[in-house]
């Protein structure tokens, strides 16, 4: 594990929500993929089985904000400013897959897009995030 991905890790390790849904992530240089091992108590709807929107934004949320932390020299996390969540289709009960592209990088803003999805293939996203986070130190 690089010394900034370590970072991100203790980062998760101290933030509360991170720890109460399990989120785990592997890196690879600059670009990590995020896990949210399927638990009961995520189900939002019983009758077809699917995760709650809360759970699968906060996840990508969380997601978007670790990969700004793991891309950028911040010392404390970035502040969302604003989210846009898209619910694509229905997340079912099993292990949920992410990943975030951060756009741009600037010395006061962050442009994000992350994507979730199900099962092997990337390319199916089940919820997108676009978000801006304000990345300056002093701000």
């Amino acid at each position: 594990m690089s010394p900034r991905a370590a970072q991100l890790q203790a980062f998760l390790d101290r933030t509360p929500f991170a720890r109460f849904i399990g989120m785990e992530f592997e890196t690879n240089g600059d670009q990590l993929i995020a896990r949210l091992p399927f638990q009961k108590k995520f189900i939002g709807n019983g009758a077809i089985n699917a995760l709650h929107g809360g759970a699968t934004g906060a996840f990508l949320e969380l997601t978007a904000v670790a990969q700004v932390y793991l891309q950028s020299d911040l010392q404390r996390p970035p502040k969302p400013i604003n989210l846009t969540i898209d619910y694509l289709r229905s997340a079912k009960g099993e292990d949920l897959y992410a990943r975030a592209i951060v756009h741009k990088l600037g010395r006061r803003m962050a442009s994000v897009r992350a994507e979730a999805w199900q099962g092997k293939d990337p390319d199916k996203v089940v919820t997108a995030l676009q978000a801006h986070f304000l990345v300056a130190e002093d701000g």
